[in-house]
């Protein structure tokens, strides 16, 4: 065996020169980290291996290649430094906002879907809710408009007075926006009138073994309880060819029992789906009565209305009216048209009038009738234009023509007003 030629094989491998040559120069455990010294006893495994290889008796140069060439890539696959793992706080709510219903304050606000690095939030998200209730003619311990991350008392880490959990969040959400209502009960109500009632959120999530990463405590919202009545009563929506117009009785009494007072107005909503959440405000009224005008014959339309109260800067609704559902039906014909004239001219009378300006406009009908004869349709198919050319008439008569017109649901005006025409 010529040793001579194992330089050759052997040479252009560095990683094989650096393996054979490893555990000369040892690095001291305080000047490397613990992931060098797991490269330097593989490495110590690989040299034993390699020599132990070239004492042996194998003379294929291929497998010695292919042997060194694997080593190669062992040495190459060291591993870096460790990264640590992702630290995931979510972002703060700066949406919060809180609404007296009735005897019920609405909170509303948007969880966090980003964490405060920028990136997606992948854990389960919880919110915190802190509340304060201030006395009437009592100083808030936060004002609004002051530092919004600032903590009240009532608002210190560890004191949540609600914490809502990813399936409470999932159960309370309304689109992109989570909607939280707390009732105040029939005894407290009289009581806490004139209290004003403060809220913040904090959002988080759970790290190693479910230790709370907290984000900044939102902005805070806040509402002053206010008297207002019971829901208004007896709603009703009647079809009109222009508009649906709704009507209801008004409460007289606020829910303490004393007379109403402050109320400003009624504020109407409406649904096109039974949808849960799905009613929008479509306008207000002082009156207790509302036309609203954007609508289509034959879609189905749900109404509730709530009474509004306004007290300096402080507004609160009544509780919803009982619903009320109404399908339109278009059961409205167009105007009768106007300026029929008819005039004889050579084998024909020629017939004009107004043109209809419905926007379910659909055509004309023309009757005609000789003396001591009813009405008769002559069109074979309903007209577009204002105009026709009676051709089917005989000389020496006297003939009588009207118009109606037809919408595209089949409703039919009342006649025009007659014309005549002699064919002498």
């Amino acid at each position: 065996m010529k040793t001579s030629s194992w330089p050759v094989v052997l040479g252009p491998f560095s990683s094989i020169s650096r393996v054979l040559s490893v555990g000369r120069l040892p690095l001291r455990a305080t000047q490397a980290p613990a992931y060098h010294s797991e490269r330097s006893a593989r490495d110590d495994i690989l040299r034993a291996f390699l020599i132990s290889l070239l004492k042996s008796e194998i003379r294929n140069s291929r497998l010695i290649l292919g042997v060194a060439w694997t080593v190669m890539l062992m040495g190459c696959a060291a591993q870096g430094p460790p990264r640590p793992p992702r630290v995931q706080v979510p972002q703060r709510v700066t949406d919060l906002v809180v609404h007296q219903v009735g005897r019920s304050l609405e909170l509303g606000f948007t969880p966090p879907a980003l964490a405060t690095d920028g990136e997606n939030l992948t854990k389960p998200v919880e919110v915190e809710i802190f509340r304060e209730i201030t006395p009437p003619s009592t100083k808030p311990s936060q004002e609004p408009g002051t530092d919004p991350d600032s903590a009240a008392p009532a608002l210190t880490p560890g004191s949540a007075w609600v914490t809502l959990g990813p399936a409470d969040l999932t159960r309370l959400a309304f689109g992109k926006i989570v909607l939280y209502v707390e009732g105040v009960s029939d005894q407290q109500f009289p009581s806490l009138v004139g209290s004003t009632f403060g809220y913040k959120v904090r959002a988080l999530t759970r790290g190693f073994r479910r230790r709370a990463l907290l984000g900044a405590v939102s902005n805070r919202a806040a509402v002053t309880l206010l008297d207002v009545s019971g829901p208004v009563q007896n709603l009703k929506v009647v079809t009109t060819e222009k508009a649906l117009r709704s009507s209801w009785e008004t409460r007289t009494r606020t829910l303490t029992g004393a007379p109403v007072a402050h109320l400003t107005g009624y504020r109407v909503y409406r649904s096109e789906t039974p949808k849960l959440g799905s009613f929008k405000a479509v306008g207000e009224s002082k009156e207790a009565a509302f036309a609203d005008p954007h609508f289509e014959f034959g879609r189905t339309y749900r109404y509730k209305v709530r009474a509004v109260f306004k007290q300096g800067a402080e507004e609160a609704e009544s509780e919803d009216s009982q619903p009320c559902e109404v399908t339109p039906r278009d059961v409205f014909p167009p105007a009768a048209p106007q300026g029929l004239t008819a005039l004889y001219t050579v084998g024909a009378v020629e017939l004009v009038w107004n043109a209809n300006l419905e926007p379910d406009f659909a055509g004309y009908t023309v009757y005609r009738r000789e003396e001591g004869r009813p009405f008769q349709p002559i069109n074979k198919e309903m007209l577009k234009t204002p105009l026709y050319r009676d051709s089917s008439i005989e000389p020496q008569r006297h003939y009588f023509y009207e118009v109606t017109a037809v919408d595209r649901n089949g409703n039919e005006s009342k006649p025009s007003a007659e014309a005549q025409a002699d064919t002498e």
